[in-house]
Parts: structure tokens; sequence; C-alpha cells
């Protein structure tokens, strides 16, 4: 069965995001999952609103993929739906998208699992990847209510 995972990226990278989303409907590649996502723009200005729009595409799903491009690290919004999805309980994967790519410092200290798009041993791992992204999620609120400490402790 397929994971639902949403989609994370910079805008930058809003390209790239559709190729990922896109190899889950490819037949030569095995890529397993349903994404949910904002590919394409918020008509809204407003913080607000458009947090409520991730919200509800972080809704339902057991998996963040986090893309990462070269400004990734510094966007805010990624990093807010990093910590978004680790406090709803969501596994976390972060893919490379280039080689010069920074990885976010909270997607670190959540532990997620980093694979490169650019190494194709790495992009044949990204279905395993997220079903040991989401084992991994089902097991944070367990490792949160024994620490007492609510920031990520994967």
């Amino acid at each position: 069965m397929a994971r639902r995972v949403f989609i994370s990226y910079q805008h930058k990278d809003q390209m790239k995001a559709k190729g990922f989303n896109l190899m889950s409907y490819a037949e030569n590649i095995d890529v397993s999952f349903v994404g949910r996502h904002l590919l394409d723009p918020v008509d809204s200005t407003s913080p607000d609103y458009i947090r409520a729009k991730v919200r509800e595409q972080i809704s339902g799903t057991s998996v963040t993929v986090v893309l990462l491009g070269r400004d990734t690290a510094d966007s805010s919004w990624v990093d807010w739906e990093i910590e978004e999805s680790n406090n709803k309980g969501n596994g976390l994967l972060g893919i490379r998208l280039d080689p010069e790519a920074n990885v976010p410092a909270r997607l670190i200290d959540c532990g997620a699992e980093i694979l490169d798009w650019f190494r194709p041993e790495d992009v044949n791992e990204f279905t395993d990847a997220i079903e040991r992204a989401a084992l991994a999620g089902r097991r944070a609120p367990q490792l949160v209510a024994a620490s007492g400490n609510s920031s990520c402790t994967r």
C-alpha cells in the first residue's frame, strides 16, 4: 500500500517538486507514494491562510518528504513545515536535489534519513526510505512521552 506523503520544498525548487510527485506515476520507476502538497502557489499573502492550507495537506499523511535544494535550509516556511510535521507525528525524509544543498538543522535534529536524488542507488531506496520514516514517525510520540521533551527525539 502506498504511503501518503506531504512534499515540502523551497519555492525555487517547484519544478523539481513537481517532477518528484510525477515519479509516483511512472511505470518504469519503482517509487510508491501518494503525494499531498502545494505544488501550485496559494492565492493569498496571508501567512495564517497559507499555514491553514499547508496543515490541510499535511493532514492524513504519515511522512513528510523534504526536497533539499540550495536554499531550502534557509527557508522559514520549510522549517515550519518540518516542525508542523514532527508535531503531528509524521516521519521525516530528506531528499537532496543538489550535491551542494545544506540540510536544515531541524531535519538533522529530528534524525531524518537523507538520500540523494542524483544517485541512482538512492532513488531505488525512496519507497523503502518512506516506509522507514513512517515507522520512525509512529514511534516518536512514545519517545516524547517517555522523555517529556517535545523537540525532535528520533
